[in-house]
């Protein structure tokens, strides 16, 4: 690959992607590199929200909750297809944070961030209401506010995706090795980790998006950062409660838990803030993890919840700025960039949090416009991403546009398609009439047509990247036909 590109990015989680989109959106010649899948790290580990983060009030982290609830509003109107308002219930339990402070929160949480489209938050009587189901009697009045919540890692392919149809080069499962400044440019050693095939990348700048790998990276480049890996971890149990509102559960500890309506039949359950010490591609819960997560909603809920009740769970590492002097889960979720010339540009980033990544890739491409004389301004804020052209508030309508025009669809399938591909659904069903014009039927709706945009568009190759990162069907996958789905991926890549 003898071409200049402008930029080359390691990393291909959200930050990297989000970069990506936006300079190649500028006119920037974009190349980017990813050891693994899109997403396949911190970025398909998170809570699954956009938010502001209602607790980071309690740090004074004013300008970060700022920040992320203006993004809220924007991703919301950019990918209505993925990212969906939520109600949150806040239960008050005496004993723990007072009722002044909790109110005074959601006041500053309503106001600061220029809310539009969701309702501003209220006080409820818990016990008696729909907002009480499945919780203990003895908790009886909280509060309900609005947050959104979103699926994270199709956020990532999304963004790749739009990237790469405004020519950047995408390339998966590509690792990066190490770098030499020559003359004007670097030159960048990579390897296809498949096939071990080298590849050098020649590009005026380079941006050091790894997430968790960030600091092993810069290390390469002769550079450090103070940059802290601390563990995340979630469980997933059978629906715990009926109704589509999320909790936000106080724990003793003073940290707070998230129990959030998950796949139509299961509550998702984190997060735990855990330091961590080793290979984040090798990351998983603890039993302590798994019993912390138990222990927190138990307190809260009339059935006990056991590790035995667990049907799945993962755990991500977040790469945060070490502000030395605090907790695990007091230290910042804002991000940090390094900007280092010697013997080259390259752009160090660290830190971060999912909603602000569109933020932060104008912030790079602020950062780098005296190097590159990027003459293009900011306009990521209003354009929506791939699938997302449906119109404000008219997801429900678009829904049920699907079964109309194609009335073969089950509901559960019509409903899935909508929200993982949006107005892209085209691309997939066509002018198909019945199921059997979509090919090969593996269960659970997931079709050869399906499989084969999957694949031309989305860089899916193995059954992980269809199941868990590109359709959430994984918690259904004992009605797939796997062998099948194996099979029909490696005979489209032959």
């Amino acid at each position: 690959m003898n071409d200049l590109y402008d930029l080359l990015i390691i990393g291909g989680g959200i930050n990297g992607a989000g970069i990506a989109r936006d300079a190649a959106g500028r006119g920037l010649k974009v190349a980017l590199v990813e050891q693994s899948d899109l997403g396949a790290a911190t970025s398909s580990a998170s809570t699954k929200l956009i938010h502001g983060g209602l607790r980071y009030l309690e740090s004074y982290e004013f300008r970060l909750v700022r920040e992320s609830l203006t993004e809220r509003e924007r991703l919301l109107n950019i990918a209505p297809h993925i990212v969906h308002p939520m109600e949150f219930v806040l239960p008050w339990v005496d004993g723990l944070r007072p009722r002044w402070l909790m109110k005074l929160g959601l006041f500053l949480y309503d106001h600061i961030g220029g809310r539009k489209r969701l309702p501003a938050s209220r006080s409820i009587h818990v016990a008696g209401s729909p907002y009480g189901a499945g919780l203990s009697a003895t908790i009886r009045h909280g509060f309900v506010y609005s947050d959104c919540r979103v699926d994270d890692s199709r956020l990532v392919i999304l963004n790749a995706l739009d990237a790469a149809e405004r020519q950047a080069l995408i390339l998966p499962r590509t690792r990066f090795l190490q770098a030499a400044y020559e003359v004007d440019h670097w030159v960048a050693k990579c390897e296809r980790v498949e096939s071990r095939n080298a590849i050098n990348i020649h590009a005026r700048v380079i941006v050091n998006a790894a997430g968790p790998w960030a600091g092993a990276v810069s290390q390469r480049f002769g550079t450090t950062a103070p940059l802290r890996l601390v563990k995340g971890s979630h469980i997933v149990i059978p629906r715990l409660y009926s109704g589509q509102h999320a909790l936000l559960l106080q724990n003793r500890d003073g940290r707070v838990v998230f129990c959030i309506p998950y796949q139509q039949h299961y509550t998702l359950v984190g997060t735990t803030d855990e330091s961590f010490d080793g290979d984040p591609a090798q990351v998983t819960i603890s039993s302590a993890e798994t019993q912390y997560l138990c222990d927190a909603i138990s307190h809260y809920f009339s059935q006990t919840v056991t590790p035995a009740d667990v049907v799945w769970s993962y755990a991500g590492v977040r790469p945060l700025w070490d502000d030395a002097g605090r907790s695990n889960s007091k230290v910042t979720r804002d991000y940090r960039m390094e900007l280092v010339n010697q013997p080259g540009p390259l752009l160090n980033i660290y830190g971060g949090k999912i909603t602000t990544y569109r933020c932060l890739a104008e912030s790079v491409l602020d950062k780098l416009r005296p190097i590159l004389d990027i003459r293009g301004s900011s306009w990521t804020a209003d354009a929506c991403l791939p699938g997302g052209d449906i119109g404000p508030g008219d997801f429900t309508g678009f829904q049920k546009s699907l079964r109309v025009r194609w009335p073969f669809l089950t509901d559960d399938m019509a409903i899935r398609l909508a929200h993982t591909y949006g107005t892209r659904v085209e691309l997939i069903l066509h002018k198909a009439r019945s199921m059997k014009e979509l090919g090969v039927h593996f269960g659970e709706g997931l079709t050869e047509s399906e499989l084969t945009y999957l694949q031309r568009y989305e860089w899916a190759s193995s059954v992980e990247d269809v199941l868990w990162r590109r359709t959430k069907l994984g918690l259904r996958q004992q009605n797939i036909d796997l062998n099948g789905l194996e099979k029909q991926l490696q005979r489209q890549v032959a």
